[in-house]
């Protein structure tokens, strides 16, 4: 039997994490780190869900929505004792795309790690849903964020529902240039050719 966690602790312990990490040296260059990464990172179905996506412009906002998620994926690691599968909340999927931007800083983040004695907590293999958009108003994750940060940013926040609906669009889009399966294949050079 698990132990029940309330959102009032993740959230407090998530505050504290952040504050840390926030305090750490090398946290600017973690955020420059994440900002820079647009320009490496092909994503069809995740940032382009967010209404009239801007990387340079969104990526402030969505650093910290992320920052804010992993914040409390640690607190619910530690709560846990250390369950990974637990910590895995559920995230909208344009933060759980920056949280892989944030993971491709895997040598500062290991530095940051050590230092604070925090780990960052993300597994895929763990995820609900491997295609992500698993979050929805109201469950344990959003209960937990407005106990530690107040409002979620809804740009951001785009529940499970509604990032499906988004995507069935996408999929229309893509597919008149030869792009399917939500992205895994893509025949753009033959679609262009025809």
């Amino acid at each position: 039997m698990s132990t029940v966690i309330e959102p009032a602790a993740v959230a407090t312990r998530a505050r504290q994490i952040l504050d840390t990490w926030k305090a750490d040296p090398e946290f600017g260059r973690l955020w420059e780190g994440c900002a820079k990464y647009s320009s490496d990172w092909d994503d069809f179905y995740g940032y382009p869900i967010i209404l009239d996506y801007d990387a340079v412009a969104d990526a402030p906002a969505l650093f910290t929505e992320t920052m804010r998620a992993m914040a409390l994926k640690s607190a619910m690691y530690e709560l846990t004792g250390f369950d990974e599968k637990r910590a895995e909340l559920p995230l909208p999927v344009p933060v759980d795309v920056m949280s892989h931007a944030l993971c491709a800083q895997f040598t500062l983040m290991s530095r940051i790690q050590a230092r604070t004695g925090i780990l960052f907590v993300h597994a895929t293999d763990m995820e609900d849903g491997m295609a992500g958009g698993t979050w929805t108003h109201g469950d344990f994750t959003h209960q937990c964020y407005r106990a530690a940060f107040g409002p979620v940013a809804d740009r951001f926040w785009i529940d499970a529902e509604e990032t499906e609906r988004r995507r069935q669009v996408l999929d229309v889009v893509y597919a008149g240039i030869g792009v399917t399966e939500r992205g895994r294949k893509a025949a753009i050079l033959s679609a262009a050719a025809a």
